[in-house]
């Protein structure tokens, strides 16, 4: 099944996971690329992203699967029918063949930016550092049965932070992205629950890269 890497940025950050499917599905089919269905009482494009994306976070690192229903299309040109029908700000930056597994993605390269409205709170760094620092660190998940504490911790595989300006810090982070799953901004939830008084004015997210076990580029 082929496999295209596409990036969301700008405003399309507030589009929801459902409606990007649905962008997705209304592009190929703009751009003259049919997809198979799935089969069953209710048959379904072909179409599905790895690792969902929340709202509100920018990424340069998105997977998704398709089918088409012909063979006949050159990959390269898949790319540019799909960016001439995708909204701004959705933007395919390659399509290949013969993607790895998904079960063998396991970690996630983001940055988390805190801005600080009237500066950054001195001693900041050293004590959110000391934070993810500690053995163990819950913060609240929802989950279908409800909130439940999660300890952190041991989906932390390295954390580093500096300071931009007197604004600014930037939180480098990467961790595990399946079984189990740290969302990035999870990393800001704990710094406002422990740390309030470092609690930011404004807080930005982008996914940076995705790797495999051995922190070796996935595709």
């Amino acid at each position: 099944m082929p496999r295209l890497l596409f990036e969301k940025k700008g405003n399309a950050v507030w589009i929801s996971h459902l409606d990007l499917m649905r962008l997705f599905q209304r592009a190929f089919k703009r751009a003259g690329l049919p997809l198979t269905h799935t089969q069953g009482f209710n048959p379904r494009p072909s179409v599905s992203i790895a690792l969902p994306l929340s709202v509100g976070i920018e990424s340069s690192c998105e997977l998704l699967d398709f089918d088409l229903t012909s063979q006949d299309f050159e990959l390269d040109s898949i790319a540019d029918r799909l960016n001439g029908a995708l909204t701004e700000g959705i933007r395919v930056l390659k399509v290949y063949d013969n993607g790895r597994k998904i079960r063998d993605l396991s970690l996630l390269a983001s940055v988390i930016t805190l801005e600080y409205d009237n500066g950054v709170p001195e001693g900041a760094m050293e004590q959110i550092q000391a934070l993810f620092a500690r053995d163990s660190l819950l913060v609240e998940k929802k989950t279908k049965s409800g909130i439940q504490d999660l300890d952190i911790i041991p989906m932390i595989r390295k954390l580093t932070m500096e300071q931009i300006n007197s604004q600014e810090m930037k939180i480098h982070l990467l961790a595990c992205c399946q079984n189990p799953t740290l969302n990035p901004m999870q990393i800001e939830g704990a710094i406002r629950r422990y740390l309030p008084q470092l609690q930011a004015d404004f807080v930005k997210c982008e996914r940076l890269e995705i790797y495999d076990s051995g922190e070796k580029v996935f595709r």
